[in-house]
């Protein structure tokens, strides 16, 4: 069971069944899960639930997975949809006026205020790009996933998915110029 993440002998194992395959696929993919439910999700919480949610429907529904070579494609499907919800979530139960500042220590409150203000801005831009642009986006610029990881995690091709990154900085630069 030495397999890597995605391995696909290991993954039809774990589809037919075998539990030292699904331990192992589970064991591989925890932090790729992870660090790519980082990216996405509003904060380290809703990022460590997204995560465990991935992790427990792969255990689950392993064998519902049609192509083995779609495991990693899936997991990613599986955490932006849970980041999404909990974001939702959160934006549903969430009042503005309750909100906290969450400046580090040492910074005096304007320079808190202005760097959460800045980091809003951004991501308010990040939310406003189509889904594509958005996840390529994050693969490649913050996650720094390779082309070709990023296209198969998005089910597109190479030069398509460099389209949509191409079309997400640019739409970025736009938004950020305009100050939305």
């Amino acid at each position: 069971m030495n397999g890597s993440w995605g391995d696909s002998q290991l993954v039809w194992l774990a589809q037919q069944g075998d539990q030292a395959a699904i331990s192992a696929l589970v064991r591989d993919a925890h932090p790729h899960v992870t660090r790519f439910a980082y990216t996405l999700c509003a904060s380290p919480q809703d990022a460590e639930d997204a995560a465990q949610e991935a992790i427990i429907i792969l255990f689950r529904k392993i064998g519902t997975l049609r192509a083995t070579a779609a495991l990693a494609s899936w997991m990613f499907r599986i955490v932006r949809n849970e980041c999404l919800r909990l974001s939702r979530q959160a934006a549903s139960l969430t009042s503005p006026g309750l909100q906290e500042l969450d400046g580090a220590l040492g910074e005096s409150a304007e320079e808190s205020v202005l760097l959460r203000l800045e980091a809003e801005r951004v991501a308010a831009a990040v939310a406003r790009l189509p889904r594509v642009q958005r996840s390529a986006l994050i693969m490649r610029d913050i996650q720094g996933m390779s082309g070709r990881a990023t296209a198969d995690a998005l089910g597109l091709s190479v030069p398509a998915m460099k389209s949509q990154l191409h079309r997400a900085r640019a739409q970025m630069s736009t938004l950020l110029a305009d100050g939305q």
